[in-house]
């Protein structure tokens, strides 16, 4: 693999043959192996029909996934204008702190400027400090909106 500081990175649409590098990435980095979830997804995001406002991203460097990145946008829920979401972002631990991270924000976030939206949410685990230091490091900060949650079971 070239480093990710070589420049050599690539940032595209996702194709069906990155599937199996996306599912290996993230058992990987969750330990989970999620095969039927990311068929999901890329039937959802991987094949949007133009004009659907949804994108599924992926870093290649040196011919191999290194990070992918995953949203969309999602209008008047809980009373909000449009706005972006971000799903998922990860990245192969090995060449993290390389800038991909940065660039496939960026890529989502172009897209998303494209489609006439001005903010982006996401939401992630209070105890998740490297992702949350990673958005803060981008100029992610606490939302006005508070999500709440109770156990049904």
């Amino acid at each position: 693999m070239l480093p990710a500081s070589s420049g050599a990175v690539a940032i595209r649409a996702a194709r069906r043959a990155d599937l199996d590098p996306v599912i290996a990435l993230d058992a990987r980095v969750t330990g989970l192996e999620k095969r039927a979830y990311w068929e999901r997804i890329f039937r959802r995001y991987g094949q949007a029909a133009r004009g659907e406002q949804r994108w599924f991203l992926v870093a290649v460097a040196g011919g191999e996934v290194v990070g992918f990145v995953i949203g969309e946008v999602r209008d008047w829920e809980f009373g909000s204008p449009p706005c972006g979401w971000l799903f998922v972002i990860d990245i192969d631990p090995r060449v993290r702190q390389a800038g991909i991270g940065t660039r496939l924000l960026s890529a989502l976030c172009d897209a998303m400027r494209g489609a006439g939206v001005r903010t982006l949410r996401t939401l992630l685990a209070h105890d998740n400090t490297l992702i949350l230091s990673f958005f803060r490091s981008q100029g992610m900060m606490a939302a006005k909106m508070i999500p709440l949650e109770m156990d049904i079971a």
